[in-house]
């Protein structure tokens, strides 16, 4: 795998479990180059969010500019974008760039149950970005918000993720670790095929920032050279042994992965379809 640039367009997480953090750490683990255009800064730990303060849209716009005219970028990720002003700016931006692929994660609330998107923009959301992304990534709270949908089960899991790709999305990754069950359950669906990802529930507290981490896995694995099905693959691998890896922080529900416990070689190729290592099938 090349090591591919990674634009990151995301919120700050001071307690460093998630949002910019975890992605940086993530791109970094994957053996990729990291660049930053930060939303919001927040003040947070794993017992909850304090405070969000939103970064002005144009200059969010400025860093996502001043990134691509000189650096350039294989991938971007979206995060975090907690108004429909800062969502239009960076829709904006990525209009202007559209070789670039993009993944978008919409974050809209914290492990902590703390909303981080203003419900205006959740609408705008679909119509600003979900249009031409190259993956959208909702866990089901979000799928659910996205699309008016209620989800219980896979079945309902592909016809959300249909619902997005009828939006404009080029795939659909549909996050099922708020089912119940001893299996955790990903939908992804392209234009051209399902996919079902299975593997064992972890029992951990260390679940903070599995978003993020995933998405920006995922982008990374793009910039380098996979193809989305083995990005995908990849980068659940990575969060499964990030969360079985961490030792507990903090006091609350949710504690930080431990990223640096796992290094995904530059050079490393992997069949999405061996499930001895992934525990998919």
């Amino acid at each position: 795998m090349k090591s591919g640039r990674v634009l990151i367009v995301a919120g700050s997480d001071s307690g460093g479990g998630a949002g910019i953090q975890a992605d940086l750490k993530t791109v970094m683990a994957f053996g990729g180059f990291g660049m930053t255009a930060i939303t919001a800064l927040t003040a947070q730990n794993t017992l909850g969010v304090s405070g969000i303060v939103p970064v002005p849209a144009d200059f969010i716009a400025l860093q996502m500019q001043c990134v691509l005219d000189d650096l350039g970028a294989d991938a971007i990720k979206i995060g975090m974008l907690p108004d429909m002003a800062i969502m239009g700016a960076v829709a904006e931006m990525i209009a202007a760039h559209s070789e670039i692929p993009y993944v978008l994660d919409p974050v809209m609330v914290a492990s902590s149950g703390a909303s981080l998107m203003d419900p205006a923009a959740r609408a705008f959301l679909l119509t600003a970005l979900v249009p031409d992304a190259a993956l959208v990534t909702p866990n089901i709270p979000e799928a659910e918000a996205l699309t008016g949908l209620t989800i219980r089960d896979p079945a309902d899991m592909k016809q959300a993720a249909e619902t997005l790709l009828e939006v404009g999305a080029h795939a659909a990754l549909i996050k099922g670790g708020h089912l119940d069950g001893p299996l955790l359950t990903d939908i992804l669906l392209t234009r051209e095929a399902c996919f079902v990802f299975e593997s064992e529930r972890i029992v951990s507290r260390a679940t903070h920032g599995t978003g993020c981490t995933l998405s920006s896995g995922i982008a990374t694995a793009l910039a380098g050279g996979y193809t989305l099905v083995e990005a995908v693959s990849l980068a659940r691998r990575f969060v499964r042994g990030a969360i079985m890896a961490a030792a507990p922080l903090g006091g609350g529900v949710a504690s930080p992965m431990a990223h640096e416990a796992i290094v995904i070689g530059p050079r490393e190729r992997i069949d999405p379809f061996d499930f001895s290592s992934g525990g998919e099938r």
